[in-house]
């Protein structure tokens, strides 16, 4: 898809049949991208304490899961469900008050604000195109997405060691309005269509845009939320960047489909399914008719 020349109808097609695309003439400058991924190595190259020590508040360190609170704490995952990755979880609302002597973090924390501000702007842009495809007035749904909610994720998947229970991200959904992904040349991002998973693989200065479990409901289900894995190979460390934005916590969505509630009472059931169960239920939770819960 084309930011810069939006095809309505094709962009309703690949919401329903894929649930996600790539994005191109998006704005966001290479140098931008680049200075991100290098300062990123650099902090992942500090030693696990400097990390864990450094990255406490607002922004905040976390391996082995990908599931965190909405503080940013690692929920906690079992021995026999580990995720091989580590990251660093950004509330981009928050980076103002990431303060530090540091000029290499503090170098990190301008860059974030400027790449937040262009997430943002795509975010909105895509999701007025998609409400105006599914018939809604883009005015009166704001609230379904909320840029100050937004979050960028920066993974790292560092070589993995033969452990049969590690895999680097298992199969999951995810449960933001949308998510904006980018990706180094390593790639490793697979996505499940018509029960056979496909790799997606990087294009240079090409974003990859993910349906999330809320657009799900917003839609009615006209629209995917996509299933998706990372795996790498042995032999490659892979670097990522994910952005995620989400309604205001406290509106309800309403759908034919499924019970009201918000993406509060939705992040707290996923939360207390994680650790109850090892994973995440999802939608499936908030169905209607569904005695699950």
């Amino acid at each position: 898809m084309d930011l810069e020349c939006m095809e309505m109808e094709k962009l309703g097609e690949v919401c329903r049949e894929w649930g996600i695309f790539r994005l191109v003439n998006h704005g966001i400058p290479l140098s931008l991208l680049s200075q991100l991924e290098d300062h990123a190595k650099r902090l992942f190259g500090l030693p696990f304490e400097s990390k864990e020590a450094i990255f406490t508040t607002p922004v905040s360190y976390f391996w082995g899961t990908p599931a965190l609170t909405k503080s940013g704490v690692a929920l906690s995952q079992t021995s026999q469900n580990v995720n091989w990755v580590e990251g660093f979880n950004v509330p981009l609302s928050q980076l103002p008050l990431l303060q530090t002597q540091d000029p290499i973090i503090d170098s990190f924390r301008l860059i974030l604000e400027e790449y937040g501000r262009h997430l943002s702007r795509i975010a909105r842009t895509l999701f007025n195109a998609m409400a105006k495809n599914l018939g809604h007035d883009p005015k009166q749904c704001e609230s379904s997405l909320d840029e100050s909610s937004g979050i960028v994720r920066v993974y790292r998947y560092p070589l993995r060691p033969n452990r049969d229970h590690a895999s680097h991200m298992e199969v999951h959904t995810d449960s933001s309005v949308l998510s904006i992904l980018n990706q180094d040349e390593v790639g490793g991002l697979e996505v499940l269509k018509d029960g056979e998973w496909l790799s997606a693989s990087p294009i240079s200065n090409t974003l990859v845009i993910n349906v999330g479990d809320m657009m799900q409901v917003i839609s009615n289900d006209e629209y995917k939320s996509v299933i998706h894995r990372v795996k790498v190979a042995k032999e490659r460390e892979r670097l990522s960047i994910c952005y995620f934005v989400f309604p205001e916590e406290n509106t309800i969505i309403k759908s034919s489909k499924y019970r009201p509630f918000s993406y509060n009472d939705f992040r707290s059931q996923v939360q207390e399914d994680i650790k109850a169960l090892g994973h995440k239920v999802g939608l499936e939770r908030f169905k209607v008719n569904n005695d699950s819960d």
